[in-house]
């Protein structure tokens, strides 16, 4: 065989590094810069020092933004991690016709997060499904206002993110569950432990690394949550815009020719910074325990 020519490597790596510097790398550094400006759109703008957070810190709508935010992960995080962990369980056995349920279980994932929000706002609407069949069958005299509440509109999402990312995560533990020791079970059966003690002795233990990688995911994409509330709430962010997450503030100040990109670039690292919190104390707690 020939000897390749040393810049061969670099030859080949240099479209993905090329596509990484300019839609990673330089947006990212641009956002740090601009958070200190006033930039338009259509404009420069000029250095402002910390005008931004300051405005920050006085912004209503940021102070409901981070509330809906956060209220977001902690719910989504101990359903995302535990329901999963159930589902794959039970779809790990070998059974006829289980995967059908498999199946079943993760065409939500791969259908689109738009479309699914508004199949999920015809349901949920006054003369949607939900409302509809509560009434005929007694339960309700009026329609529940599931998209006009705030918190209902949010708890609303967060059922629409669950039943949409459960697939997803049942995938990801299956594969963990997998190199949990049958010997293991086998043995604790012949002791007399039932099915439940053997869960949570021996399975939850099994996968303890992969729940706090779950854990991690569920964190980032709750506190990032747009297309849900987003479409649900029909692009408003709910009554009064009180439903906004931090991703649809963001896209509310930076949109238009008249957007405050600066300001948005703010909102853009506070938001990182609040990102990073969870995943810094889910990973001390996975050292601790380990």
């Amino acid at each position: 065989m020939r000897n390749q020519r040393w810049f061969t490597p670099w030859v080949l790596l240099a479209p993905a590094a090329v596509w990484l510097l300019v839609f990673s790398v330089w947006p990212a550094i641009n956002t740090v810069v601009l958070s200190f400006t006033n930039a338009k759109p259509l404009g420069g703008g000029h250095f402002t020092g910390l005008a931004n957070f300051s405005r920050a810190l006085d912004d209503d709508q940021l102070g409901n933004a981070l509330l809906n935010s956060v209220v977001y992960m902690l719910v989504c995080l101990p359903l995302l991690t535990f329901l999963p962990l159930l589902l794959a369980v039970l779809v790990e056995k070998k059974l006829p016709g289980i995967t059908f349920f498999r199946t079943a279980f993760y065409t939500p994932v791969i259908a689109s997060a738009v479309v699914v929000a508004i199949i999920w706002g015809w349901m949920l609407n006054d003369q949607g499904a939900i409302n509809g069949l509560a009434q005929q069958l007694g339960f309700l005299k009026e329609p529940l206002p599931f998209l006009t509440d705030r918190w209902l509109l949010l708890f609303s999402a967060i059922s629409l993110t669950v039943w949409k990312g459960m697939g997803y995560y049942m995938i990801v533990y299956l594969s963990a569950l997998g190199n949990v020791r049958r010997d293991l079970h086998e043995a604790a059966s012949v002791d007399g432990a039932g099915a439940v003690r053997r869960f949570f002795a021996i399975t939850v233990p099994g996968v303890r690394n992969t729940m706090m990688l779950v854990s991690v995911l569920i964190s980032v994409s709750a506190l990032r949550v747009f297309s849900e509330l987003y479409v649900l709430s029909n692009g408003t962010g709910g009554p009064g815009g009180r439903d906004m997450s931090m991703v649809m503030l963001i896209q509310l100040y930076s949109r238009g020719f008249t957007g405050h990109l600066g300001y948005a670039s703010a909102l853009s690292l506070i938001l990182l910074v609040i990102t990073i919190g969870p995943m810094l104390l889910l990973t001390r707690l996975s050292r601790k325990e380990s």
